[in-house]
């Protein structure tokens, strides 16, 4: 992209500024004048090369551009007959440069950063016009009619708006109006407005008007426009611009529309707490407080906020941001309500929303594949279980029993009032891994087929495990289990105070189970806790004494002793339907052990929502088999289907065409 910026004026209507200097270096602020201000916006914009017409003082002109060392093209050309003419020989006689697409301006114009980016996003050759400035006496206006112009010029006012020399040309229109500007000028029209030649072709181009309104786009002709220019100039710079960025990795196109949103105001930039990122996308690399510093480091970004929740809500009615600026993505998709509360908060103060086309590079999906590859590595995912529990309090976990059901649990988001709700960890069940192998919960599957289970989750999902270890077997086998569930990326082990032969709570006293003692169940705690080696593992142990129907005192007496041993949390269980002696367990428990975790499994209890169980003190709510039973009577309906009709045709109304089950299952994590 190439700009024409004329600057052949005498500029006398701004005299005695003018009297020893071209107009365009007037100041608009200390250090910083009309022309200097423009060739920074251009090259911020990703313009690179400009074209500028001089006259009066031409060489003093070149040296000041030359000093400001931008990383712009420059050249210029001179019109010795500047007196006589107006800018239209200026551009014939620069025509030799101007053959593609063009960006069109005056050398008096000052403008905000904003429409000149409008104005090169426009996909047809645009003019700027303003529907809510009065119309001009002596100034250009547009004549708009069916959204195209037809004529600019000072004499119209008829259908018109108030109009400014930036013009964004297609090459195929801009050289329609040029070859008219050649014709005139070769006739001897040369003191004429170039527009008088391109209102002979309009008919030949498309020139659609951008609208500008009330943005900061004007002349300087005279004191009174510098006066007015600059105290909009202070306000456009004091404006308050807020964004929000959910991201841990900054590319090209995150800087970019930084710059972008600097250059609308005084930015503060949102960063979503780790509680939000979570649940929105993927558990974030960075923590809060160093992506909060990395983007307090970036020139232009004033100061950093953390926003608590997708939701813009309270951010903005905290801050009362002047502009909001976003990606033009959440137009549609779940991001859509959130748009919309978003406008409904600014449109309750005046404020407005400001969107920038949404970067779809293939190098910043590949990052985001890399930070995902990341998340799943043994050593990044192991605390995460933990780093969860201490941003978010209550953690949620769905048991997944293949690669197809982590899947599952790992992409399954509900939004919902502008929240993002997710599962935060998987449970690897020997429940339903014996299940899934149509084989008794008897700990009759061995710990190998069990580990290649964790294999396959651990290379489709990013998200903590807890592991379901029944007894643990004799201690001395404990320890090699722990050890290499630390190995395989593993969050957590789930350990019940049981011994013997292994059968299912859901049997409660209906068959014969034996709870270990308190005194080996807690020297087999202390054996996995000192096998293994890092801090991150996480030992917890499994109250069965509600089951057993032991009663409270006995289930509070075994947690205390577990805690004791260096178990890092404490499962407690219960077969009944009513949750008022989980309750009470919590109740009693927290009284003298305000932070131990606590795990339910509300298989049963199955009425008690999250946020009771969050109030009431527990930390971890885990859907140990969900899946599993939903995926059961599903298949046998459909297999019933086939047998009853000899053909498939009426069971697949209710299956998922593979198509949709295939484009679940990436190529790459």
């Amino acid at each position: 992209m190439k700009a024409l910026i004329l600057n052949s004026g005498m500029g006398t209507r701004m005299a005695p500024l003018t009297d020893r200097q071209p107009k365009c270096l007037t100041e608009l602020s200390p250090g910083e004048t009309i022309l200097s201000r423009q060739l920074r916006q251009l090259a911020e914009a990703g313009v690179e090369e400009a074209v500028v017409t001089t006259g009066p003082f031409p060489g003093q002109l070149e040296e000041y551009c030359e000093s400001l060392n931008l990383p712009l093209r420059l050249a210029f050309v001179r019109n010795p007959d500047y007196r006589s003419t107006n800018y239209i020989y200026s551009i014939y006689l620069a025509r030799g440069y101007l053959e593609d697409d063009l960006l069109l301006l005056h050398g008096d114009l000052v403008f905000e950063s904003e429409v000149l980016r409008l104005s090169l996003e426009t996909e047809g050759s645009s003019v700027a016009v303003s529907s809510t400035a009065p119309l001009p006496e002596k100034d250009f206006k547009a004549v708009v009619r069916e959204g195209r112009v037809e004529k600019v010029g000072v004499e119209f006012f008829g259908h018109a708006q108030a109009a400014q020399p930036l013009y964004h040309l297609k090459k195929a229109d801009w050289l329609v109006w040029l070859d008219r500007i050649v014709r005139f000028c070769e006739e001897g029209q040369r003191s004429c407005y170039a527009e008088k030649a391109l209102n002979e072709v309009t008919d030949a181009c498309a020139l659609y008007p951008l609208d500008v309104r009330n943005m900061l786009c004007g002349e300087v002709d005279q004191p009174e426009d510098l006066a007015a220019v600059t105290a909009k100039l202070r306000e456009v710079e004091n404006r308050r611009v807020y964004m929000c960025f959910s991201s841990d990795m900054l590319h090209g196109g995150h800087m970019a529309i930084l710059r972008r949103a600097a250059g609308l105001g005084r930015l503060t930039v949102g960063v979503l707490s780790d509680a939000a990122v979570a649940s929105h996308r993927r558990f974030p690399l960075l923590p809060f407080e160093e992506r909060k510093t990395l983007f307090a480091s970036i020139k232009g970004v004033e100061r950093v906020v953390e926003q608590p929740e997708l939701s813009y809500r309270s951010t903005l009615l905290a801050l009362k941001p002047d502009i909001v600026v976003h990606g033009d993505d959440w137009r549609q998709g779940f991001q859509k309500p959130l748009r919309e509360e978003t406008l409904d908060v600014l449109a309750s103060y005046g404020g407005r929303l400001v969107e920038f086309p949404y970067s779809k590079d293939p190098r910043y999906q590949e990052l985001e594949r890399r930070s995902r590859a990341e998340l799943s590595l043994p050593d990044s995912r192991r605390g995460r279980l933990r780093r969860l529990l201490e941003l978010k309090g209550l953690v949620t976990a769905m048991e997944a029993h293949d690669g197809l059901s982590g899947l599952i649990v790992e992409n399954s988001v509900v939004h919902e009032a502008g929240k993002a709700y997710a599962f935060d960890a998987m449970w690897v069940s020997s429940l339903c891994d014996s299940t899934a192998k149509g084989k008794p919960d008897m700990e009759l599957v061995d710990m190998t087929s069990r580990f290649r289970t964790i294999d396959d989750l651990t290379e489709v999902t990013t998200k903590p495990i807890i592991f379901d270890g029944d007894t643990g077997g004799l201690t001395e086998h404990f320890v090699y289990t722990v050890r290499s569930l630390e190995k395989l990326g593993v969050s957590a082990v789930i350990i019940e105070d049981k011994k013997g032969l292994k059968k299912n709570s859901l049997f409660g006293t209906e068959a014969a189970q034996v709870q270990d003692s308190i005194e080996n169940f807690s020297a087999k705690i202390a054996a996995g806790k000192r096998a293994q080696k890092s801090a991150d593992f996480m030992i917890i142990a499994r109250i069965e004494s509600l089951i057993l129907e032991r009663g409270m005192e006995d289930a509070l007496k075994r947690a205390s002793a577990f805690v004791e041993a260096g178990a890092d949390g404490i499962m407690i269980h219960s077969r009944r339907r009513e949750p008022e002696e989980i309750f009470t367990f919590v109740e009693r428990f927290r009284r003298t052990d305000p932070g131990t975790p606590l795990v339910v499994v509300p298989t049963s209890f199955h009425a008690v929502t999250e946020e009771e169980f969050r109030r009431r003190g527990v930390n971890i709510v885990i859907y140990a088999n969900q899946l599993m039973r939903s995926q059961v009577p599903a298949m046998r309906r459909a297999a019933e289907s086939i047998l009853r009709h000899h053909r498939a045709l009426e069971a697949d109304g209710e299956l998922m065409p593979f198509g949709e089950i295939i484009r679940m299952i990436p190529d790459t994590l």
